[in-house]
């Protein structure tokens, strides 16, 4: 896969991440009543929907940043991968696993997405020496 293509499918994976999560966020804000009334069912304090919610928005910013920020980038696809990760295991075990689908869906993008992240920025781990 040349570099081109890399790009655009990351670009595109972060476009989509950013417009998925973005509004999750902003409704997270903004006490949106579908998502309030499905995120305290599954369990969740009201003050935890706040925190979700801001650093959703606070991710997405970083990942808008292009060629910047690698190392909180990196934070941001994992914090995506916990947020999808206890979404699924939650609406598993709360709901039904037919609510479940979109955590699916939402982790096959995100691991695209990283993984055409780290084509483009390959992380180079190097033995610091300590004396």
């Amino acid at each position: 896969m040349n570099t081109k293509t890399t790009k655009a499918i990351y670009w595109i994976g972060v476009i989509f991440l950013s417009l998925w999560f973005g509004a999750s966020g902003f409704f997270e804000l903004t006490k949106n009543p579908i998502v309030w009334d499905i995120t305290v069912q599954l369990g969740y304090p009201p003050h935890f929907i706040y925190i979700l919610g801001m650093a959703k928005l606070s991710g997405i910013i970083v990942l808008l940043i292009p060629n910047r920020l690698l190392r909180l980038k990196e934070w941001v696809f994992a914090g995506i991968f916990f947020d999808i990760i206890f979404a699924f295991f939650s609406k598993l075990s709360v709901l039904a696993p037919s609510a479940a689908i979109d955590a699916v869906v939402a982790f096959v993008i995100v691991s695209v997405t990283y993984t055409m992240f780290r084509r483009l920025y390959p992380a180079e781990y190097t033995k610091v020496s300590v004396n």
